[in-house]
């Protein structure tokens, strides 16, 4: 009413309506705005990560093909990898394993987690290697089988002495692959493995073998989809004829097929004839890896012998602490990871 005196509120006080205008309206120090999403204070969300021990379990199941192995690898046993395994499937939300009768294969998207995972792990292993062995000095002294030394070992010992320049290194090769007794040696790379005392071992990798040739020599026939042009093909073995033969019966085709063409004592020799051209033989996928990939060898058939046994490092135990020994059991399991993941480019 014009003329009426205003109302004057205490102080400290606002009408009821202002006051629940007053409620309602945001707080600047409210910490519900703090946490409001794209707010410039809200927390950032905290990253799960697996446990490392389920991490080093997929990653050793995935490259040994066996939960066994993989045990046998972390020294632990076969009930613990499988813990390991269900607990990191309930992070990721997906099978890592399907068994079959009494066989266990690790799915396909969980082999692919696993290389994923190698690959980090590597890399801890190579940063941790390089702060904490910083300086390492001494000698090593390794014993291996021709194989493996010829087709693999010479092509990247390089690179561990890069790391390490100041430890010498020897390298040994015994055509007796099973051989771990000489007292001069650190440590043995072996083609299988029979139990000793005193011999602590660990699977490095498992062995594919197949019938491979030279682009070449592969010309030379219409085509390798009948087995039977096999009958016309050279043959090359080491020291006999028990691989072809085994393949020839794995493949349906009679074994007495395989006694016939040429016999070598050492496996390197046949590894020279095959990339000639002047045949075709069983090999290592693994070993001779590096050819498949440049092109130089090929691989006709799908069909391999998947051995139970393959390459083991064996280590006396009063060699397992030395720091120089552990340090190349780990370089040696990466670099075998890496190049038989990662392939090789042409020039």
């Amino acid at each position: 009413m014009a003329g009426a005196p205003m109302r004057a509120w205490p102080t400290g006080t606002l009408p009821s309506s202002r006051r629940s205008f007053r409620r309602s309206e945001p707080s600047h120090d409210s910490p519900r705005r703090c946490i409001q999403r794209g707010h410039p204070r809200a927390r950032p969300v905290i990253k799960r990560y697996p446990s490392i021990q389920a991490l080093r379990a997929i990653e050793s199941v995935a490259r040994n093909g066996a939960l066994w192995r993989a045990a046998a690898e972390l020294n632990v046993t076969r009930s613990a990898i499988s813990h390991q395994l269900r607990l990191l499937e309930a992070d990721l939300g997906f099978k890592i394993v399907e068994r079959s009768g009494n066989k266990s294969e690790i799915t396909p998207r969980a082999r692919a987690y696993a290389e994923d995972v190698r690959r980090a792990l590597s890399m801890i292993a190579s940063s941790t290697a390089r702060v904490a062995q910083e300086g390492l000095t001494g000698s090593l002294t390794i014993s291996a089988t021709p194989g493996f030394a010829d087709g693999w070992l010479c092509l990247h010992l390089g690179d561990f002495i890069a790391e390490h320049p100041d430890v010498v290194v020897t390298v040994l090769s015994s055509h007796k692959m099973a051989d771990t007794t000489n007292p001069e040696i650190d440590t043995f790379i072996t083609f299988g493995h029979e139990p000793r005392a005193n011999l602590r071992s660990v699977p490095l990798f498992s062995v594919e073998f197949t019938p491979l040739c030279s682009p070449a020599y592969l010309s030379r026939f219409k085509s390798f989809n009948d087995l039977r042009i096999l009958q016309q093909a050279t043959l090359l073995h080491m020291s006999d004829f028990t691989d072809w033969e085994d393949w020839m019966t794995l493949s349906g085709l009679p074994s007495e097929d395989a006694r016939r063409g040429i016999c070598y004592s050492d496996m390197n020799i046949v590894h020279t004839a095959v990339l000639a051209g002047e045949g075709i033989a069983i090999g290592d996928t693994v070993l001779w890896g590096k050819d498949l990939r440049e092109g130089r060898l090929m691989r006709p058939f799908a069909a391999s012998l998947h051995e139970s046994t393959g390459y083991f490092i064996c280590t006396p135990e009063e060699n397992v602490e030395n720091p120089i020994v552990d340090e190349f059991h780990n370089w040696l399991k990466s670099k075998i990871e890496f190049s038989r993941l990662t392939p090789t480019r042409k020039s």
